[in-house]
């Protein structure tokens, strides 16, 4: 019997059936097992609930969860590989990781039953975007130890769906393969489905004449512009879906058909806080924090009060007891302090979306020449807009004065043709930054 008692994934009650009261009932005790568990099983744990003064046995309510230490990126890299598993080797069935692209990857392990119970939750996201019994699922994710391509894999099997298991690349013949097999749904990263939209562009078809009707897209940020986007270019509803290695994989939480905006997170199986990045304060729902979340469920490798870095917020419920987090606004890691000025990401991209005339793509120089970094943005235009020398440099110019009215600091703009910003087959890379592989 696993730490869910005797659930099975056939028996477990839907999650839209549980009144509000029964789903923090099944949480308290699903924590209370998660916690026990992983202080039973894993010295990182028992050292850090030792150190701040806490046991399993002072979790009494939910509220008494924010007693405990958080868990983070540099624990996993001090753990590395397998110093945070809870169950002996040869209970894993399988390991997949994180991207590691700023330094030693996170090391994740799963037994049978999390396996279980990870595709039944990827199942709910897609069943929760429309998708039903016998849909074919184009999976364009990366296969290997990127957990897109398995685990949208795995779910889309679970709710019974027809799998074609491409990855990621060689987008002509994707094309080619949409065209002859007709498929239903799409399940790329966002950047990646883009690309997908010029392979049909360059082969001359119209999207909208394809088989496609729903797009489930995650693995990186992406903003309600490039929904708009997506949904223009592909001719289908486009989807958010969420999720991350250290505490799963995609599943954690998505949007949901006919929904209003957010994400519902699926708080029978992993628990979530949302706290000040600077105070490791709880902040009530509603309010912008930084999301943390806590696995309820996971046997092979618990998680307690994981720092995400994503800044997001806790909405009410929809349907059921189950909360919504607000679409991921940024990332607390992923913030460039750039004179002084706090620049994310997202913003560039919004302002890219709201300028018109470029396209999606785009990359973030870092450079220093003195005691304060630089940022050039690379932009690209969008066909058959500002070909010439002097039109290019006069977009530079605009946004230029955009980012610096809006985002208040001065930013050096490069603005390339269509089609030259390089295309990633996988998770797009916004940041291009020399110093990252010293640190």
């Amino acid at each position: 019997m696993g730490l869910i008692g005797a659930e099975s994934p056939s028996d477990e009650k839907s999650p839209e059936r549980l009144s509000l009261d029964e789903l923090r009932q099944v949480q308290l005790e699903r924590l209370r097992r998660s916690i026990r568990h992983a202080c039973e099983n894993v010295l990182h744990y028992q050292r850090r609930f030792a150190e701040h003064g806490v046991s399993p046995q002072d979790l009494h309510t939910l509220e008494d969860l924010a007693r405990f230490p958080f868990l983070t990126k540099q624990d996993f890299r001090a753990n590395y590989p397998f110093g945070l598993f809870a169950v002996p080797r040869d209970k894993i069935v399988r390991i997949h990781t994180s991207s590691g692209t700023s330094g030693k990857p996170t090391v994740v392990g799963y037994s049978a039953e999390d396996l279980q119970i990870w595709a039944r939750l990827v199942g709910r996201c897609i069943r929760a975007a429309g998708a039903r019994t016998g849909d074919i699922v184009h999976i364009a994710y990366d296969y290997g130890l990127f957990t897109g391509g398995l685990g949208s894999h795995a779910g889309a099997e679970h709710l019974g769906c027809t799998v074609i298991p491409v990855s990621s690349g060689r987008s002509a013949w994707q094309i080619e393969l949409m065209e002859d097999f007709r498929p239903d749904i799409l399940m790329a990263t966002p950047s990646y489905a883009l690309n997908l939209a010029d392979a049909f562009e360059a082969r001359g078809l119209d999207p909208h004449e394809s088989s496609l009707r729903i797009g489930i897209f995650g693995a990186e940020p992406w903003s309600e512009a490039t929904r708009a986007a997506l949904q223009l270019r592909l001719g289908l509803e486009a989807f958010d879906l969420y999720g991350l290695a250290e505490v799963m994989g995609p599943g954690v939480a998505c949007e949901t058909a006919g929904g209003a905006p957010g994400l519902t997170l699926w708080e029978d199986h992993v628990y979530p806080e949302v706290i000040d990045p600077s105070t490791g304060r709880v902040l009530p729902d509603g309010e912008e924090g930084e999301l943390v979340l806590t696995s309820l469920t996971k046997e092979a490798l618990p998680v307690i009060r994981y720092r995400t870095h994503d800044l997001t917020r806790l909405l009410p419920a929809q349907h059921g007891p189950m909360r919504r987090i607000a679409r991921v606004s940024g990332r607390t890691d992923d913030m460039l302090v750039i004179h002084g000025v706090n620049v994310f990401p997202s913003q560039i991209d919004a302002l890219l979306a709201r300028s018109g005339g470029f396209s999606p793509h785009y990359k973030l120089e870092i450079s220093r020449s003195g005691p304060l970094d630089d940022l050039t943005v690379h932009a690209e235009t969008l066909s058959r807009q500002y070909q010439s020398d002097a039109q290019l440099r006069a977009a530079a110019e605009d946004l230029m004065q955009q980012i610096k009215t809006f985002i208040g600091v001065s930013v050096t703009v490069v603005v390339h043709r269509a089609g030259t910003i390089e295309r990633a087959p996988g998770k797009a890379t916004r940041l291009i930054e020399p110093r990252a592989a010293a640190r």
